[in-house]
Formats: C-alpha cells, sequence, structure tokens
C-alpha cells in the first residue's frame, strides 16, 4: 500500500472509519497512531490504537474476525481515515456485525437493504430450514433461473403497461430472485458490481 501522509492530532492520533468494501456498510469508528497505520499497510489488517489500554491491537487477533484492508482513503484535511475492508466476521467485540448496531433504522437505509437481504440467503442456504422459499430455490438452481426470467418479464410489462409502484415491486422481485440465483453459484450482487466497475474505467 502508498505511504499515507497523515495529520496527526496532539496525541498522535488519526480516527479511523472502517467500512465493509463490498457494501459500504460502517463497521466501527477507532484510532490508529502511527504505528498501527504502518502496520496496517505492512500486514493488509487492520491495526488500531487503543485508547483505554495505551496499546497497539491487531483488530480480529484473539477472535479471528480480521479485518482485511482492501484500501486507504483520507479525508480532504488528511486527518481522517477510511479504511475499506473485507471482514472475516463480525467487525464488533458484542459479536454484532457492526458495533453502529444500537438505534437501528427501521426501515433501512436504502444501500442497507441489498446486503442485509444477501446476508438471510447466505443464512438460508446454510441452515436450509423447511417451508423455505429461499432454501426452495436454492435447492433448484434451474428453478431459480426460470423465476429470474419470469420477473424479468414481469418488470418490462410494468414498465409498458402499469404504475411506477408496480415497476418498482416487480423490479425487486428480480432482484430477490437474481442474489438467490447467483448464491447458488457463490456469486453476490457485489461481483456483478464489480465488473460494472471495471467496464466503466
Amino acid at each position: 500500500m502508498p505511504d499515507l501522509e497523515v495529520a496527526f492530532d496532539a496525541a498522535g492520533l488519526v480516527p479511523c472509519v472502517m467500512q465493509d468494501w463490498r457494501t459500504g456498510e460502517v463497521l466501527t469508528l477507532a484510532y490508529m497512531n502511527a504505528e498501527a497505520l504502518r502496520k496496517t499497510q505492512e500486514t493488509g489488517e487492520i491495526h488500531f490504537f487503543s485508547r483505554s489500554r495505551n496499546e497497539l491491537w491487531h483488530k480480529g487477533a484473539t477472535s479471528g474476525n480480521v479485518q482485511k484492508v482492501k484500501a486507504l482513503r483520507l479525508d480532504c484535511d488528511r486527518d481522517a481515515v477510511v479504511a475499506l475492508v473485507e471482514p472475516a466476521g463480525p467487525a464488533c467485540h458484542t459479536g454484532a456485525r457492526t458495533c453502529f448496531h444500537n438505534g437501528e433504522l427501521t426501515p433501512k437505509a436504502p444501500y442497507e437493504v441489498l446486503p442485509a437481504l444477501q446476508r438471510t440467503i447466505a443464512e438460508r442456504a446454510a441452515s436450509r430450514p423447511d417451508g423455505s422459499w429461499t432454501a426452495k430455490l436454492l435447492a433448484d438452481p434451474r428453478l431459480a433461473g426460470e423465476k429470474v426470467e419470469e420477473e424479468a418479464e414481469e418488470v418490462v410489462r410494468a414498465v409498458r403497461e402499469e404504475s411506477d409502484e408496480r415497476v418498482a415491486n416487480e423490479a425487486a422481485d428480480v432482484l430477490y430472485h437474481l442474489s438467490v440465483l447467483l448464491n447458488t453459484r457463490g456469486l453476490t450482487l457485489a461481483d456483478a458490481e464489480q465488473i460494472l466497475d471495471e467496464r466503466s474505467r
């Protein structure tokens, strides 16, 4: 990783917001000193400085839930860092996926919806509960593919003949069934998003 010219504060620290690389969800806020930043860049895994313990902290060293760094970004004043990571497990010491789980929004913010859906699909793939439509689709990729075709036709017809609300509903059905179909191949919508990014360069 390239060296970053960070403007540390008087205590030698800089705040670091850790975000999920694939979803953009905020996972935690912690602090880095120069050594933590250097270790992060050298190892490719997040290191923080614990203000309460006054020591360097390798995120996930004890739990195994390391956070592999995909990119580090600085704000315009160079006094705050965003770390985009691939989490190996929950980011919070409580076992929650994110430290920001108190006061969860209902409904979710728009960018949270598809990642939450894909986590639910992954859970169904692991547990295969009886009576679950998602589990049934996961067990039958051909059926899942047929549903994607059916729902795609319905959204096209809705655009041609129906209200905006119906278009949005049918589009939601496409996204759900496409997410399930992708899961049968070990893929997610983020894999398709990466291709779109590569095509736009």
